[in-house]
């Protein structure tokens, strides 16, 4: 007999790892109760730290995600963690399974852990990952780490789901210049030189430095940090997470926090309206809606903007 969603959001808010499990898992599946799920889930938004950690496959990023598990829970933080792993083509499910660097924390009650299939979205994320983060704030996680995929230069949609980005760089792999191709240096309040015991480590913190010292800013505007650290050695982790809490600190001054979670807020509740939208457009993919303008269009007899009107008055209740 499963259990209804007031239920589970109540055994969420005690703890019980179970509950907080079938929660995202509905989350994620898309149950047709998603709607009770979000709104027992609405009291608790914003209570979290949600920070996200970016980078190229290779650069330690679940590695560093586990000894910041085990700074933050020196410090007491009730942490939650989201993995993004790629796809399976076959089953949909997460390939990578690299959640094994952290089984140390997996019998710890103040840590939930949680891998998410991309399932072919785009940008580091699942579609389900913002969602899944109100479930953990829930369920009381004061601090949230959301690893993306590492697909390279397409993992820019962290910037609007977390407080607090931190993009991963290592040296020798030429992140420095892909930083830039990827739009990266625009999203990174926290740059990690990860592996600063190899060679070439220096040159990629000057590199970074360099890069930075030619962006414009407002007197007052944040400047990225860069830090050092070699995570597979639990050395420099001290360092991310004080980078980490000095960035929390210049967003809670003023109004940047409340901002930061509006414009959060607006990109999911988007998301959501334009997932409600494509479904009501397949509903329409038949001859008497797209797929009638679509061949309008395609014959010449229609131009494709007067074509968009249509369907849209069509969309209208």
């Amino acid at each position: 007999m499963r259990k209804d969603v007031p239920a589970l959001v109540a055994g969420a808010r005690n703890g019980e790892a179970r509950s907080v499990a079938r929660l995202i898992s509905m989350v994620e599946d898309g149950d047709p109760r998603l709607r009770e799920v979000a709104a027992a889930l609405a009291p608790y938004a914003g209570r979290a730290q949600v920070v996200g950690l970016t980078g190229s496959p290779g650069v330690g990023k679940s590695t560093t995600t586990n000894e910041l598990v085990r700074a933050l829970r020196a410090e007491g933080h009730r942490v939650g963690v989201l993995a993004v792993d790629p796809s399976s083509p076959f089953t949909g499910g997460a390939i990578l399974g690299d959640r094994i660097r952290m089984q140390e924390h997996t019998t710890d009650p103040g840590v939930y852990i949680r891998s998410m299939s991309s399932r072919g979205q785009l940008g580091g994320l699942a579609a389900a990952t913002p969602q899944a983060v109100r479930v953990l704030e829930g369920a009381g996680c004061d601090v949230i780490l959301v690893e993306t995929v590492g697909v390279g230069q397409a993992e820019v949609e962290i910037a609007t789901l977390a407080d607090t980005t931190l993009v991963l760089l290592a040296p020798g792999m030429g992140d420095a210049i892909q930083a830039v191709k990827a739009g990266i240096l625009e999203i990174a309040d926290v740059f990690v030189v990860n592996k600063a015991d190899r060679p070439g480590a220096d040159a990629t913190y000057r590199d970074i430095q360099g890069m930075l010292g030619l962006g414009e800013r407002a007197p007052g505007d944040w400047r990225p940090q860069v830090v050092r650290a070699t995570a597979v050695k639990g050395e420099g982790i001290g360092d991310v997470a004080a980078a980490i809490a000095k960035h929390r600190a210049w967003l809670s001054t003023g109004d940047r926090l409340r901002a930061a979670h509006e414009r959060r807020a607006a990109v999911e509740v988007e998301a959501i309206a334009l997932g409600t939208l494509r479904a009501r457009l397949g509903n329409l993919h038949d001859g008497t809606g797209l797929g009638k303008l679509a061949s309008q269009v395609a014959a010449g007899e229609l131009d494709p903007y007067t074509a968009a009107d249509t369907l849209v008055a069509e969309l209208r209740p």
